[in-house]
Parts: C-alpha cells; sequence; structure tokens
C-alpha cells in the first residue's frame, strides 16, 4: 500500500501558520517515503464555505512549493456517499435516532452542577444526556432534514464492543509508533451520542472525514494534536462502517506569543499577509520549525 497523506482545509478563511505547518508536514513525510500527498476541500458546511477562499487554499499551498497527486475532492460532491451511509446506520444497523433538542434544552436537561463541578464536555462539545434516545421506533422511515446522533451504547455493541484501537506516531510519541486504545464505556462515558448528521446539511466532520479518508486511500492521517480526542470516534466510525483504521500522526499546534491556538480571525498570521510582506516559502517553514526543502530555499 502507498505511504499516503492529505491536507483537508475548510474554506472559510485565510490558511494561517498552523495551516502551514500541517499541510507541509504532511507533504514532507509521503514525499520522504516516495508516496502521495492529496488535498480535500472540507466545504461541508456550505453556509459557511466560499469559493474565494477555496482558490486562495490552492494559491497559498502552492506557493509554498507543495503540490498533490490527484485532483482536490470536495465533500460538497461527496453528499449522496454520506447519506447512504446515514441511511445503512439507520435502516441496517438501528443505531441512530433523531434529536430535536436545541442547546438550551441539552443544558436544561443536564441541570445546574454541583459547586465546583463542571458541565460534562467530550470532543463533540457538551455530552447529550440521552433526552431523544429512546424515542425512535424500529420500524421508522428515514428522517430527513433533521439532527441525527448515533446511540453511542448501540453503536459499541455492534462494532464488537471495543477496544478501539489505532497507531499513533506523533505527540507525544514523536518518531515512534505506539499503540493507542479506547474501551466501549470510556466512548460511551465521556463521548456520548454525538452528531451525525445536522438539519441543515447532511453528515457532520466526524462521518465525514471517516468516509473520505477510506475513499481517498489515505494511510497515514496528519493533523494537530487538539483532534487526537475525535480519533477515539473515528476508529469506531471505521469497525462500524468496515473502513481501514489509518496510522494517526498528531502534530504540535502552532500558537501565538500568549501561547493561544491559531485560529482563521488571526490574520496577523495568514500566509497571504507574510507573502505580502516580502516572505519567502522558506521563511515560512523557518516560522513553523520545519527544515527548508531544497527548492524552496530561494523561492518567494
Amino acid at each position: 500500500m502507498i505511504f499516503t497523506t492529505r491536507f483537508a482545509p475548510s474554506p472559510t478563511g485565510p490558511l494561517h501558520l498552523g495551516h502551514a505547518y500541517s499541510a507541509i508536514l504532511a507533504h514532507d513525510m509521503a514525499r520522504a517515503r516516495g508516496g502521495r500527498f492529496l488535498l480535500r476541500i472540507e466545504d461541508i458546511d456550505t453556509t459557511r464555505a466560499r469559493l474565494q477562499w477555496e482558490h486562495a487554499i490552492y494559491d497559498d499551498l502552492s506557493w509554498l512549493g507543495l503540490t498533490w497527486d490527484a485532483p482536490p475532492i470536495r465533500q460538497s460532491d461527496r453528499i449522496e456517499a454520506y447519506r447512504d451511509a446515514l441511511h445503512d446506520l439507520w435502516a441496517n444497523r438501528h443505531v441512530l435516532f433523531d434529536c430535536t433538542c436545541s442547546r438550551k434544552d441539552i443544558l436544561g436537561a443536564l441541570g445546574a452542577p454541583q459547586e465546583g463541578a463542571e458541565l460534562p464536555f467530550g470532543p463533540d462539545g457538551l455530552i447529550y444526556p440521552g433526552t431523544c434516545r429512546d424515542d425512535r421506533e424500529m420500524h421508522e422511515a428515514f428522517p430527513d432534514k433533521t439532527t441525527l446522533r448515533l446511540d453511542m451504547s448501540k453503536a459499541v455493541q455492534m462494532a464488537d464492543g471495543g477496544p478501539f484501537t489505532f497507531q499513533e506516531t506523533g505527540t507525544p510519541t514523536d518518531q515512534w509508533a505506539t499503540e493507542c486504545s479506547v474501551t466501549g464505556h470510556a466512548l460511551i462515558r465521556d463521548v456520548g451520542d454525538i452528531v451525525l448528521s445536522r438539519k441543515d446539511f447532511v453528515g457532520s466532520y466526524h462521518l465525514s472525514v471517516v468516509l473520505d479518508d477510506a475513499y481517498q486511500g489515505i494511510t497515514h492521517v496528519v493533523r494537530g494534536a487538539d483532534l487526537f480526542d475525535s480519533t477515539k470516534i473515528h476508529v469506531l466510525l471505521q469497525r462500524l462502517l468496515g473502513l481501514p483504521t489509518p496510522v494517526y500522526h498528531h502534530h504540535r499546534l502552532i500558537r501565538d506569543d500568549a501561547g493561544k491556538r491559531l485560529a482563521k480571525r488571526d490574520d496577523a498570521r495568514a500566509i497571504s499577509k507574510y507573502r505580502a510582506d516580502g516572505c519567502s516559502p522558506a521563511d515560512i517553514r523557518a516560522m513553523v520549525g520545519l527544515p527548508v526543502a531544497s527548492d524552496t530555499a530561494t523561492s518567494g
């Protein structure tokens, strides 16, 4: 199997130094192993995605000296694949339920925490209290334009109970692989019934990322350490849907002077601004602590 990585930005704003680090790292890892580097545009949320930002992504990545080995895919072109997977999880595996709860409803159901306690949060936000979980009848037709949640307890049972494991080669293990594992009980307790589709668009980050990684043949997922806990969800979904589990490399995050993780609103650190200020691709590599590639040392 060919060593294959990817970079999967959302076209909702300018790329910043954190994006550059992740993209360059994934690109260089693939090139060092004679592998493939692919690009995916995560525009599933069409209310926020903009074509102008997609074009800017291509332009910034090309300026950085990165090349990809196949035409980019867009999540907006794969809606039917997400819908098919949801139908399967609903009709054949019976692990989804429709949910009408607002955030206010969820907060109300969780109740006020005791003094000194905190509300339960997992990788997907507030851990759902299960309000709508038992309302579904098994014979019900697949619902349209509604929020769908994964019944985590049923999903764990359907996926043979766990544990769910993956190989990690990044933070904090650096250069050697280690096997990470999560139990079914921990997923039920610490993650809960995650959203797999929303009423305003088909699919979710968790569903689309596992389907798209399998579709593109990704063998090594390179992404920020902030997504490490989400990997537990992804490995479960891979087991549930019969998809391969890639090797994961969660890298350090690029932070500002105050130690805060960069966000797209940090326009001062946008690649486009560095370009306008006369920086070179080699300068960007130096800023994020990556070695200068021979073909970017003098380009601007």
